[in-house]
């Protein structure tokens, strides 16, 4: 992994991100997202399966980027994903959470299956080699930048995207959560979206999209 950006290259990264960041903030028309989130992606399951976006096409799916070392907010996230799984009951068969990694260097499978196992063992976490993984965060337009800590090649943290990106059966996205959101809040909004979902046409379309973005300093 390089570890290494030149002043250059750390500006281009910010401008794309505050772009990003912008146009989702605006309210898209009915039916007309500005920006494309998510995509086809192939990357290893915990038990050492490929998988891709295919597989778990069908189901609502709860995305967060992170890794095994961060500190804070990516504990603290997986804490409300749990909890609003918990209080979804019987609608949580319908959703997939899936946390991906942005260090793929430390986070290997096994690593990945004993972290998202320790806050719910319905959470899946996801890893890959590094094109995988920027190939997966390019389609969600998510980031991450390593800051070294350390001499060590393992002295390193990684800033990273502070969203949840919620997707709806049929692959397309539906919304966003910042990692400030409560279980409950998570869980009201699913079932919300849940049942218009079913109820907006037989095949489950739906033309909404709602944007919730914050940035973080």
């Amino acid at each position: 992994m390089n570890l290494r950006l030149s002043f250059f290259d750390k500006q281009i990264l910010l401008f794309s991100i505050v772009l990003f960041a912008t146009a989702l903030m605006i309210p898209p028309a009915r039916g007309t997202p500005l920006v494309k989130v998510g995509g086809s992606f192939a990357l290893v399951a915990p038990d050492g399966t490929a998988v891709t976006d295919q597989t778990y096409r069908g189901k609502w799916l709860l995305v967060y980027f992170g890794y095994t070392s961060c500190p804070d907010t990516c504990p603290t996230t997986l804490v409300e994903i749990a909890a609003a799984l918990r209080m979804l009951g019987p609608d949580a068969a319908k959703l997939q959470p899936i946390f991906i990694t942005i260090d793929p260097q430390r986070d290997t499978s096994e690593v990945m299956r004993n972290y998202t196992q320790s806050f719910d063992p319905r959470i899946i976490g996801l890893t890959g080699n590094p094109q995988q993984i920027d190939a997966v965060t390019q389609a969600y337009g998510a980031y991450f930048l390593p800051h070294k800590t350390g001499p060590g090649t393992q002295d390193y943290v990684m800033d990273h995207s502070i969203y949840i990106y919620l997707m709806d059966p049929q692959g397309k996205f539906a919304r966003a959560f910042d990692t400030d959101s409560s279980g409950d809040r998570i869980a009201a909004t699913l079932r919300e979206l849940m049942a218009q979902f079913h109820e907006e046409s037989p095949s489950g379309s739906t033309e909404q999209t709602s944007i919730e973005f914050k940035q973080r300093p």
